[in-house]
């Protein structure tokens, strides 16, 4: 008798687990998809807003582009007239001021506008600065949430590596990473930097353990006023 309630207690044991264990993998599996989809949802964006985009600050809409899931990325974005020769665009109903691509680690998202707590789940967005691809520092933040999203993977960046950044008149500058810190996250005096007459973008997120700031500077390569 003792071996038979011994055998349903292991049993009983072995059922939680097992469901221990499906319900973690599910759980993975869910925020992979998750990551996935915003990931896509992201690059699709980034892709249609650079062919759409030219240095007019023009619209020409592509035909038939559809995602996996049989939307139209366009239908992400929503084009309004500012009157001064370039066009506002929204994501996922954001304001976007730009987008910004890093090949090193496969980067490609909108820089929304604002820095809301929402918005920053959503994208990167411009902080603080002269503007996308103006002359002076430009501060984009996003978050570093270890899984691949936003800005995690800016511990990877090396100096030299490029990052693109097209506005919202269609003007794409190059700049190239030239140095890399961390400090603490209410340190902004390399914030009003001098920045020789130049366009110069501040990346910045948390560090891995979240004790400090990751920071990124780089500055516009063969940029002409």
């Amino acid at each position: 008798m003792f071996e038979s309630k011994y055998s349903k207690v292991l049993t009983v044991i072995l059922v939680i687990v097992i469901v221990a264990i499906v319900g973690l993998l599910g759980f993975l599996a869910f925020d992979f998809i998750q990551n996935y989809i915003l990931s896509n949802d992201a690059a699709d964006f980034v892709e249609d807003f650079n062919g759409e985009v030219n240095s007019d600050g023009n619209t020409a809409v592509a035909d038939g582009n559809t995602t996996d899931d049989g939307t139209n990325p366009l239908d992400q974005i929503e084009s309004e007239n500012t009157g001064s020769g370039s066009t506002k665009r929204t994501y996922k109903g954001f304001g976007v001021v730009g987008t910004m691509r890093i090949p090193a680690t496969n980067f490609s998202y909108p820089i929304l506008e604002k820095v809301t707590r929402k918005s920053i789940e959503t994208a990167v967005a411009f902080q603080w600065g002269a503007g996308i691809n103006q002359v002076g520092n430009s501060v984009i933040i996003g978050h570093n949430y270890r899984n691949g999203l936003f800005f995690s993977n800016n511990k990877k960046l090396q100096i030299g590596d490029k990052i693109y950044i097209k506005d919202n008149s269609g003007t794409e500058l190059t700049y190239t990473i030239y140095d890399k810190f961390e400090t603490s996250d209410s340190d902004t005096l390399f914030y009003q930097r001098d920045t020789g007459g130049k366009p110069e973008v501040t990346l910045s997120t948390c560090t891995d353990d979240s004790s400090a700031r990751l920071i990124i500077l780089a500055r516009a390569e063969d940029y002409n006023a």
